[in-house]
């Protein structure tokens, strides 16, 4: 018989384990990494379920597990990969500019440090606030604030956001 922890944890996985994934695939720029990134923060987020309690508060619990991993330990494997150019699978009819613009965020968001696209990926993708992502982080609003600062700059040097600047400047 299944105990209710392992009930509960399997409706989590259930209704959010996409989303699991897409984040730790914005953190990591997808592939295999990526899924090893999600899979260990849920195993770790499993062994704490006693203290998270709430189906709620899991998805927030397991995306700080993988933001702390991924900024804390550089020596596993989900930095030392490189994702590949083209994917293995053919997609499906339909979905190739979605693709496309997954592919590309990835791909940017590859050229800034692990902090720093820990607070990009916080604040744009899961819309927190610079207090939540400092909580998350373990660090201050001001380092919070310079990260991403240093991130944007770094994504303008590269021209990435050239236009995005320059459309914000007219308007």
């Amino acid at each position: 018989m299944r105990s209710g922890r392992d009930e509960a944890f399997t409706a989590f996985m259930a209704a959010r384990y996409p989303s699991v994934l897409r984040t730790a695939r914005l953190l990591t720029g997808g592939g295999p990494q990526a899924e090893d990134l999600a899979q260990e923060a849920l195993l770790r987020s499993y062994r704490a379920w006693h203290r998270i309690g709430r189906l709620d508060a899991a998805e927030a619990y397991t995306r700080t597990t993988m933001v702390r991993m991924l900024v804390k330990d550089r020596r596993r494997k989900w930095h030392a990969e490189i994702p590949a150019e083209r994917l293995p699978e053919v997609a499906e009819p339909g979905h190739e500019d979605g693709t496309a613009t997954g592919l590309a965020v990835r791909k940017v968001l590859l050229l800034l440090p692990p902090a720093q696209r820990a607070v990009l990926v916080l604040r744009y993708y899961h819309q927190l606030s610079e207090e939540e992502i400092a909580g998350v982080l373990g660090c201050s609003r001001g380092t919070v604030k310079s990260r991403a600062a240093r991130a944007l700059a770094t994504l303008r040097e590269q021209g990435v956001l050239a236009a995005v600047s320059h459309d914000t400047e007219r308007g």
